[in-house]
């Protein structure tokens, strides 16, 4: 196991895509052997390289597919190599991803500088998977210099990528409507820019007043410490065309260079490594639950709640007891 486990981080750190894929695979696995030889790994990669992770969420039918492979044609086009981490929804049935986001985006995948990597979601919330944060880690070691990270969709999906990602973008369609009135508010705290998309054709003007309402709606948030003068901003681009994505980089590049300088990307990328270790600790008590001695005392306790024996909140406290004894 050692010895392949130091094959795989070197062929890693040499950039080997193949390489790249197994081991993504590999802290995919629910598999105890398999799980213990992904901490390897990610152990002897170790965090010198650092990437720019930018998270990228929307509404269905937004475009971010189509987004997302206009913008990394333009930074592979820049010398920079870019990986793609798009978290699919989970078949019920296999367990494995729905949509495919690979096919959807045919140049970006055949590009020698990318690489692009469909993940199941596996039912996490926020349509992150749980992975996600050490495939991140991989795509670093192996060279690359952008990680972008498609989820699902809008709803929790911002407060989980806000605990991956650098810089977190909030893709719109023009004259959407009101179906993000239940999340607005949250979605323009958390998003670092706001792109319209499909800003071309007929649609542009609805664009340009999309685009307006949000840079009007954003200047009213209190301003957050994290940020310059002016941000978070709305932008209009158009993957079709290809338009208003050099002035969207050059955005996230500024914003990424001034929490550099003042000390602000440090500090988050510690409180996510923070962050992570407790949702690693809660997940793995969850974990416990599911395996022998706890199943069957939750199995018997469960039996005795639903008789009327006992009421849910006592049998939740003898489970914790014997729990905490344990």
């Amino acid at each position: 196991m050692q010895q392949d486990t130091a094959t795989m981080a070197a062929q890693i750190a040499a950039g080997d895509r193949r390489a790249l894929a197994r081991a993504i695979t590999l802290v995919e696995s629910a598999r105890a052997d398999h799980r213990a030889g992904a901490l390897a790994l990610l152990g002897a990669l170790g965090s010198g390289r650092q990437a720019l992770r930018i998270g990228l969420s929307g509404t269905p039918g937004v475009g971010k597919s189509t987004f997302i492979e206009a913008f990394g044609l333009m930074l592979t086009g820049q010398g920079l190599k870019v990986a793609v981490l798009a978290v699919d929804p989970s078949s019920a049935r296999s367990g494995g991803s729905i949509l495919g986001d690979k096919t959807r985006m045919e140049q970006l995948s055949r590009h020698p500088m990318a690489f692009i990597r469909p993940s199941p979601s596996q039912a996490q919330m926020g349509g992150v998977a749980r992975r996600t944060r050490e495939a991140v880690a991989l795509c670093e070691a192996a060279g690359f210099d952008v990680v972008l990270i498609e989820t699902v969709g809008v709803g929790q999906s911002e407060t989980v990528v806000a605990e991956l990602c650098d810089l977190f973008l909030l893709l719109l369609a023009p004259a959407g409507g009101d179906e993000l009135q239940g999340v607005k508010r949250g979605i323009m705290e958390m998003a670092d820019l706001i792109l319209v998309n499909k800003a071309d054709g007929d649609l542009k003007p609805a664009a340009m007043r999309t685009q307006a309402d949000y840079a009007g709606a954003l200047r009213l948030l209190r301003r957050r410490p994290q940020d310059p003068e002016g941000y978070p901003r709305a932008l209009c681009v158009s993957a079709v065309e290809q338009s208003g994505l050099e002035a969207a980089w050059a955005e996230m590049q500024h914003l990424a260079d001034w929490r550099r300088s003042h000390g602000h990307w440090t500090t988050r990328r510690a409180d996510q490594a923070r962050h992570w270790f407790g949702e690693e600790v809660r997940q793995g008590l969850l974990a416990a639950l599911t395996r022998e001695p706890a199943k069957g005392i939750m199995a018997r306790l469960g039996e005795r709640v639903a008789a009327g024996e006992v009421t849910p909140e006592s049998a939740a406290a003898e489970m914790l007891g014997l729990l905490g004894r344990g």
